[in-house]
């Protein structure tokens, strides 16, 4: 699982990347997107970055997904979130202090799962029922 952080100027921007994520990153959400401090959101990112950033958020979120840092790096890189996008691992500083603070705080207002919550398509040539036909592809190098 990794831990991401998604800083930007207004909440549609925010659930813009994070809806960007979900359909072209295929990245599984694992929670729901929580509210962090911008302020705390950008000095951990400026932590991580060892510098200090050019512009300051006003709203910021976090959220888990299934998917283990180096793939959601990889898959984030392949895509243009409209949002500031950090995955924060587990060596980082803040990391512990992110953590806790996504137990207390509230969810994200306007998150919706585009995600169907079946196992994947469904393959409707089967007579007498529908089975579900699963994409491992992406995930296959994961360990089970």
């Amino acid at each position: 699982m990794a831990l991401i952080l998604v800083r930007g100027e207004n909440n549609s921007k925010l659930l813009s990347a994070i809806a960007d994520m979900e359909r072209h990153g295929n990245l599984n959400l694992e929670t729901k997107p929580r509210v962090i401090d911008a302020k705390f959101a950008d000095s951990l990112v400026e932590s991580i970055l060892n510098s200090t950033l050019r512009t300051k958020s006003n709203v910021a979120t976090a959220f888990f997904v299934k998917e283990d840092p180096t793939l959601s790096i990889m898959q984030i890189k392949k895509i243009h979130p409209p949002a500031h996008v950090v995955v924060v691992s587990d060596e980082y500083d803040g990391y512990v202090k992110l953590e806790s603070m996504l137990d207390d705080a509230k969810l994200f207002p306007g998150y919706h799962s585009h995600k169907a919550k079946n196992e994947g398509m469904i393959d409707y040539k089967i007579k007498g029922g529908n089975k579900p036909i699963k994409n491992e592809k992406l995930n296959s190098y994961l360990k089970k």
